[in-house]
């Protein structure tokens, strides 16, 4: 009963925030104080300690990076130039978003990394080739998943670890191998699918002029090189340790490596080069986003003091019949995923159930670790997890964001949610 009570005030909450245009962090908050503190007996530190401290801090220190090159312009030539390249071929600009994500997320960049990089010059391509910048979201968000997928990249080494807990050791390569094809399959179509279905899109790049952007100036060319410079570091170390895992000092640096940490060191850099004032660094910051992000963070973490993510896995996988375990296992993988981190809580909660389930049913392991990764990465569109809170914190404007947040909730995540669904039935029949 109190599981209901507390999914119940997500959505309250979500429908008093949209309705009122108030921050839903606010109610977050609140539901959080009252049910932890009173239904479940938390202390008002627990429930404090239930804010996202690392959440908020990547969202935090990786936006204010980049917004020296938001404020100096240099994201923005770097989009017009992005896009001149792409003249030939306006129509296949969210496959080129896509392809480029994939790319710099496969070799080792997190996937914050990826979305804090791509994603702005994403929405600013999108305002300059009259492409819907849902589109465009997509394509991003879909790369960097699909990238850290492949088998040597974050997720696809956090799948790998979890299957080798649960005894499948000798095929957990194979494994995450098919999982990085099924997600790029997926993320191709579900691209294709909002890239050429609404009749807004279908003209992208229709009256645009795609005149060759104005030269870098010199501070742009700095700055420009200092972001080039962040994403090296952020990925060598990783790229090492796959290279030569058993060198102690790469795999000590490599241990030490964060996005959010060095992308402070990098503003401290652009700072002293005088690259942007920085009061308007600052105040561009998605504070905003950050307070609806982590309050809602506080009330998911007393979901799961509640018990309420346990419940929901233990429901799926022992409440069912055989042939609807991989499309539960699908949807349930969403809906956890719409607060929470796959990798953090859904594939942790979710992957040792698939050793006993497939001995019982005699369902293959592939299928229902396919059906959760595919599942819970449809819905991390959303604005209240990792990929959506990021598109949103690369919005320019405040109007900009109060117009992607109903898009993201409202046709991103059940479109991407419902595909994934029938992707992933289709997909049980060939493995």
């Amino acid at each position: 009963m109190l599981s209901f009570f507390i999914v119940a005030a997500i959505a309250i909450a979500v429908i008093i925030g949209y309705k009122t245009g108030f921050n839903t962090g606010f109610f977050a908050i609140i539901f959080a104080y009252l049910i932890g503190c009173f239904a479940l007996g938390m202390s008002p530190k627990e429930v404090i300690n239930g804010w996202p401290v690392s959440t908020m801090f990547v969202i935090f220190s990786v936006s204010l990076f980049y917004n020296f090159a938001l404020v100096n312009g240099t994201l923005e030539k770097t989009a017009r130039y992005l896009l001149y390249a792409c003249r030939k071929f306006p129509g296949l600009l969210p496959f080129a978003l896509y392809l480029a994500s994939v790319g710099i997320a496969s070799l080792g960049a997190g996937f914050f990394t990826v979305m804090a990089f791509m994603a702005p010059i994403a929405l600013l391509i999108c305002e300059e080739s009259k492409m819907d910048k849902l589109v465009g979201a997509v394509a991003v968000n879909c790369g960097a998943l699909s990238g850290a997928n492949f088998m040597t990249s974050g997720s696809g080494i956090v799948f790998r670890g979890l299957m080798d807990e649960g005894g499948y050791s000798d095929v957990s390569f194979h494994y995450t191998s098919v999982i990085f094809i099924a997600s790029v399959i997926f993320s191709l179509l579900l691209i294709a699918l909002f890239r050429y279905v609404p009749k807004s899109n279908r003209n992208i790049g229709k009256g645009v002029s795609f005149e060759k952007p104005e030269p870098f100036t010199p501070m742009q060319k700095k700055n420009l090189y200092l972001m080039l410079i962040m994403i090296v570091v952020v990925l060598l170390f990783p790229i090492l340790h796959i290279i030569a895992p058993n060198i102690e000092v790469i795999s000590f640096i490599n241990s030490k490596m964060d996005v959010g940490l060095v992308a402070i060191i990098f503003s401290a850099i652009a700072l002293f080069m005088k690259l942007a004032p920085q009061k308007e660094v600052i105040a561009k910051v998605p504070w905003n986003t950050i307070l609806m992000i982590c309050g809602v963070g506080m009330l998911i973490n007393v979901a799961i003091e509640a018990g309420t993510i346990s419940l929901l896995a233990s429901w799926a996988g022992s409440s069912l019949p055989t042939w609807l375990i991989p499309i539960a296992f699908s949807i349930v993988g969403a809906i956890m995923s719409f607060f929470s981190s796959t990798l953090g809580v859904v594939c942790p909660a979710l992957y040792p159930l698939v050793p006993t389930l497939s001995a019982t049913t005699g369902i293959s392991p592939l299928v229902l670790f396919s059906c959760i990764v595919i599942g819970a990465q449809s819905s991390a569109i959303s604005p209240f997890s990792s990929g959506g809170s990021l598109v949103l914190g690369s919005c320019t404007t405040e109007e900009e964001r109060n117009a992607m947040f109903p898009k993201l909730l409202f046709l991103a995540v059940p479109v991407s949610v419902i595909s994934a669904t029938v992707f992933n039935v289709i997909m049980s029949f060939f493995l």
